[in-house]
């Protein structure tokens, strides 16, 4: 197999296929769906962007560490570093073996998940609801991350028709989304962003009583129960 080396910036269709070991065609259409990217040169030979290409192949192997070790790769995204270490503590006592990969901000959390391209990603109740609203927008139009369950605290699911009205309000005010996607915000408010999205799955509440040690194990020892239903419809 061709392989990639450094400086290489761009390679032909023909090198992507080696390197990919798939035919032309497929190389071709990867290019149209998005997962490639790619230009034409004035002679309309087409140019594919080497870190694309390396990009599908890291997914290629974390797809194979899934399908060997039988992992559930996931991604948390948490507001407070003790809230993750809580749930990384309760995943070592589960049955199905989860991979976790943490991140303590919004922003940085998105980019990871579009990286990463995990089985699901987890929203922590912590997270304000309007922030949460946006990070749902962002991850269900992704092309590596719109196919993927997103589990959020039922309480902020019961939220719902207040939680909409904020982030209504929050949209103008917002300097991080471009006018376009402000428009298919507005219009993803207007279908059911959430209740209506078969992907978004919620977990049991979280108690706000912080201290309440006791429920909280148990809330996040039933947590395994809602991966499992995740990972189900992603499958579907």
């Amino acid at each position: 197999m061709k392989e990639i080396t450094p400086g290489m910036e761009y390679l032909s269709t023909r090198q992507s296929a080696k390197v990919l070991q798939v035919s032309l065609g497929t190389v071709q259409k990867m290019v149209e769906l998005g997962e490639l990217i790619a230009w034409k040169t004035r002679g309309g030979h087409r140019r594919i962007l080497a870190s694309s290409l390396e990009q599908q192949l890291q997914r290629r192997k974390r797809a194979m560490r899934q399908k060997s070790t039988q992992k559930c790769i996931a991604m948390g995204i948490f507001r407070r570093t003790e809230n993750s270490l809580e749930l990384l503590e309760a995943l070592q006592s589960w049955q199905l073996k989860v991979e976790m990969e943490i991140s303590i901000d919004s922003l940085e959390g998105l980019m990871k998940s579009v990286s990463l391209a995990p089985d699901l990603i987890f929203l922590d109740a912590l997270i304000p609801p309007v922030e949460q609203v946006h990070l749902i927008h962002y991850l269900s139009k992704n092309k590596d991350t719109q196919r993927t369950p997103i589990l959020v605290d039922e309480g902020f699911i019961k939220l719902h028709p207040g939680v909409m009205s904020l982030a209504e309000e929050n949209i103008s005010a917002s300097t991080a989304l471009h006018p376009k996607d402000t428009q298919d915000l507005q219009k993803e408010l207007e279908d059911g962003l959430i209740e209506q999205n078969p992907l978004i799955v919620p977990y049991p509440a979280t108690n706000g009583d912080l201290d309440n040690t006791f429920a909280n194990k148990s809330r996040l020892e039933s947590l395994e129960t809602v991966f499992i239903e995740a990972l189900a419809r992603k499958c579907h």
